[in-house]
């Protein structure tokens, strides 16, 4: 029999960071199961590959569309999660982003021991080697390198600037002493390259650890529960799909993300009874919460045309294309080296908030159904997302087949407070759009369009055109003793499973405000002093963010 001492579930963000951690101890034995591939393509490597990669089911693409949802006109939305070694963060966007520091005191707030803003930030600056060097905030020795953003081009600079004009706070660190305002993203990019979960924490040990073995192609099937413990883990290999069952003697770590950790765990007969049954699939142990709690970010496009101004297309169209891939597979340079999301703002839809409750994303490109579509002309999009939906949604089964898709019903916009938030968000980017720093670039409005402007024209853009920006989280959700709809405790422990834990986004009970990859491997690095029974790192000693008057 194949024996370890921990089975990883999934070489997603968390996954590599357990893989990394957990081995470090010569005598801990670790099997990492990715049922993905090894991320050895350029579009991976390439920041630019970013849009390809999101658009496309594939190699490293899980492709899942949701259920019809009823408050966007019934529309299924593409939902890509990424799939192969680094998960999602070998095909996101690369923004590093952690969210408000009253997000997690929030976790605080809810009976979460450890999980405080002054408790987690040790583990951020932990994970990070920051271009800027460390600081109060950000780490300068950890396996994720975080880059500042470095485009020379005038539109991201134009963004900021009327962010300003437009009355707006500015920040030179959205990841430090005060979120909210205009400025530039960090980004998960090192000399050119993406720098994946894959890229600092896997990558580096294989084949220097040999108590590290990592398998591709392997999807589990089932966590093997004998005694109201996990022991193993049945999972498929391979072109003959032969399965194989491997053992843990001390956990089992399910890391597979907010759409796959609570389908792996209701196929194992861990949820609810009502949600299994109808799939012949036995209650092992009654979990109200798995799936249930989804939350993630819904998002809507405005974008205009730049005449006069060069934008990805510039980069794209005819030969310049070929041109691009040839100047960074051959010299490393060019255009190929840009995520062409290079800004962004926090800022709030009401003045009486406490922390912004609206992210904009400034990408350097006219975008349409997630680049789906391509449009040939130059221009930029303002994404604008709603950061604390109201909104909850769940994850559901098909049918008992391991290979089957997940049902993902996010029920986005359920909401009257959700709706509200996004139809300021649209006026804010439109005033934005407006001002002059803007004005001097642009041309006409591409979407929606000037023929939109109502609250009821505008309800109708956001029904037509919305769609997810890729942060579902929740579905797990870590909570105290006594919260109905907790899967794990604050330990990330199943509740009433012994050696079964989750450690992924999915445990993140509260939307945090901002990109989740960050938050993802705050939360693997912490689990790893947690499994390795370490003390935890010490907390700093006062408030470190501004942003509201009792934090100032």
């Amino acid at each position: 029999m194949d024996r370890f001492d921990y089975i990883i579930i999934g070489a997603g963000s968390a996954g590599c960071v357990l893989a990394n951690r957990l081995t470090e101890d010569p005598a801990i034995k670790v099997l990492l199961l990715e049922a993905g591939p090894k991320d050895n393509s350029l579009l991976v490597k390439m920041p630019a590959g970013v849009g390809a990669l999101l658009t496309q089911k594939g190699a490293y693409n899980w492709g899942f569309w949701t259920e019809k949802e009823p408050n966007l006109n019934n529309r299924r939305l593409w939902w890509p999660r990424g799939k192969g070694w680094g998960g999602s963060s070998s095909i996101n966007g690369m923004i590093y982003i952690r969210g408000h520091a009253r997000d997690y005191d929030q976790w605080r707030q809810l009976g979460l021991s450890g999980w405080s803003y002054a408790e987690v930030l040790p583990y951020f600056k932990r994970a990070e080697t920051f271009q800027g060097g460390g600081d109060a905030y950000h780490g300068d020795k950890g396996p994720l390198y975080v880059s500042k953003a470095s485009s020379p081009s005038s539109i991201y600079s134009s963004f900021i600037k009327a962010g300003g004009e437009a009355g707006h706070k500015l920040t030179n660190d959205f990841n430090g002493f005060q979120q909210e305002g205009f400025g530039p993203y960090q980004l998960t990019i090192r000399d050119g390259q993406r720098w994946s979960a894959s890229a600092g924490y896997l990558r580096p040990i294989l084949g220097q650890r040999p108590n590290l073995t990592a398998e591709v192609e392997a999807r589990t099937t089932r966590i093997v529960i004998e005694k109201g413990r996990a022991v193993g883990v049945e999972y498929v290999q391979g072109k003959g799909l032969e399965t194989k069952t491997a053992y843990a003697d001390a956990e089992v770590l399910l890391c597979t993300g907010a759409a796959q950790s609570p389908q792996i765990l209701q196929l194992s007969g861990i949820g609810d009874s009502d949600d299994l049954t109808p799939h012949g699939i036995g209650v092992t142990h009654e979990l109200k919460g798995v799936g249930k709690n989804l939350q993630d970010h819904l998002d809507v496009t405005l974008s205009w045309e730049t005449p006069n101004t060069p934008s990805a297309y510039a980069y794209n169209k005819g030969v310049n294309r070929l041109v691009t891939g040839l100047n960074y597979l051959v010299r490393g340079q060019g255009p190929g080296r840009q995520n062409f999301l290079e800004a962004g703002a926090f800022l709030k839809s009401r003045q009486d908030l406490d922390r912004p409750d609206l992210q904009l994303h400034c990408v350097m490109a006219i975008m349409e159904d997630h680049g789906k579509v391509a449009v040939p002309k130059d221009g930029f999009s303002i994404h604008v997302c709603q950061l604390r939906p109201e909104s909850r949604g769940h994850i559901n089964l098909t049918s008992a087949d391991p290979f089957a898709d997940p049902a993902i019903f996010a029920n986005y916009l359920a909401t009257d407070e959700d709706k509200r938030a996004l139809r300021e968000g649209v006026k804010i980017v439109r005033d934005v759009a407006g001002q002059a720093s803007l004005q001097a670039i642009r041309g006409k409005e591409h979407a929606p369009g000037e023929g939109v402007q109502t609250d009821a024209e505008i309800d109708a853009f956001i029904q037509r055109a919305g769609e997810t920006i890729y942060h579902p989280v929740g579905t797990c959700k870590m909570g105290a003793a006594g919260d109905p709809m907790a899967v794990v405790d604050d330990q990330l422990r199943v509740m009433g499973i012994e050696g079964l834990r989750v450690i992924d986004a999915s445990v993140i009970p509260l939307l945090v405000g901002g990109n989740t990859n960050a938050p993802t491997i705050m939360i693997a690095e912490k689990a790893a002093d947690l499994l390795r029974g370490r003390a935890p790192l010490a907390p700093v000693d006062a408030p470190v963010y501004a942003d509201t008057e009792a934090a100032a």
